[in-house]
């Protein structure tokens, strides 16, 4: 790199770290569109592919929907696939101060309604999960299955109490970045790719603030108080993908689905075979 100066060396750099994190950050090859929330926080998604079944693919906590980019472009050959991005995450905006479960399932609500979409799938990464039964509340029967992705029957303790919730969430007040990105990590195995656990690790402690940290104890709160009540309520349509770190792992419920060799973030670092698993879970929804 012979007479480059400082400065261009410097935007060399930033070009690839930028280029590093576009497998994840990336916007699948769809129209971005833009619905109203409930509060009137402008929620983006896009919708991509055709089919009588519509697949809305929702992100966990700190996350955006370019995380689901290889499931976008799997599924969008045979079905309706609609990304969104929830209010205070990657693209869409927000309104609220509170960031609970109920409003972001009001976010789903207000893209599938305007979609006109009738057989819906719902998937829920993370906290997704809470997301797309507080979805459903709202869809009633335009909602033919909900597929819940390392959230529900896991081997996670959710911390119940208020004061448990204050221990949990306090390292995250003191220092954001870096207790975010410290638990990220913490979710994969170790032969999972390096480069794309910094990707997902940066990406995340990135999210604005206020919100994690917000929607983190809106997260804890629903699990203490609708957990596993909801999720009976939901038993003949709600199905599970989780991952199984060490292999040895057995299902914590009938209704899950075992992915070897994954941590938390089963979608990213396994496309090939969480695809075939939500694919035969969508068949068996009736889907065509």
């Amino acid at each position: 790199m012979k007479n480059v100066s400082p400065l261009t060396a410097l935007l060399i750099v930033a070009m690839f770290l930028i280029a590093g994190c576009s497998s994840i950050a990336k916007a699948p090859d769809s129209e971005i569109l833009k619905v109203r929330s409930a509060d009137g926080s402008l929620i983006a998604y896009g919708v991509q592919g055709q089919g009588e079944t519509t697949i809305v693919f929702v992100h966990g906590w700190t996350c955006n929907h370019g995380f689901w980019k290889p499931q976008i472009e799997y599924f969008s050959k045979n079905y309706r696939a609609v990304w969104v991005d929830l209010a205070g995450h990657g693209l869409s905006k927000s309104n609220r101060q509170k960031y609970t479960m109920s409003s972001f399932g009001g976010d789903i609500a207000s893209v599938v309604n305007k979609t006109g979409a009738k057989n819906v799938v719902l998937v829920g990464h993370s906290m997704g999960g809470p997301v797309v039964i507080e979805a459903a509340k709202k869809l009633g029967d335009k909602v033919i299955g909900i597929v819940g992705v390392d959230t529900f029957y896991t081997s996670f303790k959710y911390p119940k109490s208020e004061e448990k919730i204050e221990e949990f969430v306090k390292p995250f007040k003191k220092d954001f970045v870096a207790t975010s990105e410290g638990l990220v990590k913490s979710m994969f195995t170790a032969s999972a790719d390096p480069e794309l656990i910094e990707s997902i690790a940066k990406q995340m402690s990135a999210a604005d603030q206020s919100m994690g940290i917000s929607a983190m104890y809106e997260i804890f709160r629903w699990n203490a108080k609708s957990n596993p009540s909801e999720l009976e309520g939901f038993s003949k349509i709600l199905r599970n993908i989780n991952g199984a770190p060490t292999g040895r792992e057995l299902p914590l419920h009938e209704s899950v689905t075992l992915i070897k060799g994954v941590g938390h973030f089963v979608p990213q670092v396994k496309p090939d075979e969480f695809n075939k698993a939500l694919e035969s879970i969508t068949e068996s929804f009736g889907a065509g």
